[in-house]
Formats: structure tokens, sequence, C-alpha cells
């Protein structure tokens, strides 16, 4: 299971990368990628942590792109929908996805000092779960997996 998020890497690159990966996807899947759902995207992208709507919100007024709640629910629905986004269940918060460009059953190791959010791949049909499902002729559909704990920064500033 690899995380990304944690370690240090060039994180201009990534931004670009990821809106690069969006704007394609929607292309691909004749989506509109508007100003605003580019923006809120962009503003998940900046730091690798879960923010609230308002948060985003706040962000979305300064640039002059709305200042009312559905507006960036509205575009919050939209990139989760498309996952180019996800729900952070235990903050009730959102992160950018980091694997936008496939499926994938995505687990969250969510940091409960900075709120840093690292994103792992996982399967739906791996581990004890899987094996519980699979001799229970259950089909698990999706799974959200959100691991709470310390980043490396935390951890190192607790120590």
């Amino acid at each position: 299971m690899n995380a990304i998020g944690f370690p240090t890497h060039d994180h201009s690159h990534c931004i670009a990368d990821a809106l690069k990966a969006a704007e394609t996807l929607c292309a691909q899947r004749k989506l509109q990628f508007t100003p605003v759902r580019r923006r809120v995207l962009e503003i998940l992208l900046q730091e690798h942590r879960a923010l609230g709507a308002y948060g985003i919100l706040a962000e979305l007024a300064k640039d002059g792109l709305g200042s009312q709640p559905p507006a960036v629910y509205r575009a919050l629905d939209f990139l989760v929908q498309n996952g180019l986004a996800h729900r952070i269940e235990q903050l009730n918060a959102y992160t950018a996805c980091v694997h936008a460009d496939r499926d994938h059953a995505p687990a969250f190791l969510v940091c409960r000092g900075c709120k840093a959010v690292a994103e792992a791949e996982t399967e739906l049909n791996q581990g004890r779960l899987g094996i519980a499902a699979r001799h229970s002729g259950f089909v698990i559909e999706r799974i959200v997996v959100e691991a709470e704990g310390l980043c490396p920064a935390c951890a190192e500033g607790s120590a």
C-alpha cells in the first residue's frame, strides 16, 4: 500500500499534474470544468490536508468566485462524483484525489495534529474484510478506510 501526501515532493509539479489530469478527464467525459470547480480543486491541491467547505468558501470569496455555501457544495459534489476529490468522513472535510486518472479503492491516513491527509491505494477484496465477504457471499462495492494518527512531522514534534 503506497501512501501519497506525507513524503517530500515537488508540490507545484504535483498541483499542475493533477489539474491537467482533471482537465483531461473532464474533456474525455464531456464534463464542464468550470472556473469555480477548477479553483476548488486547486484549493484542495494546495496543501495535502483535509479542508472544510467553509474554509474553501473563504478562499473562493477572496477570488471573487462565490460567497454562498451552495457554490462550494456544488463544486465539491461535482469533484467527488467524478473522482477528483474525496470526502473525509471523520473530519467532514474534503481532500483532492491523487489517483484521479484511474478507478481505485482509497484509504486515508489522517494526521490528528495538522489534518494532513495521505491517500493510499487498497483493494476492495483485500485483507480480513475481503475474506469475510467472500466466505459470506457478500460483494463489496465501496469501502471507506480512514486511519487517524500522526504524520512524520507531527510525530517528530511530539517526541
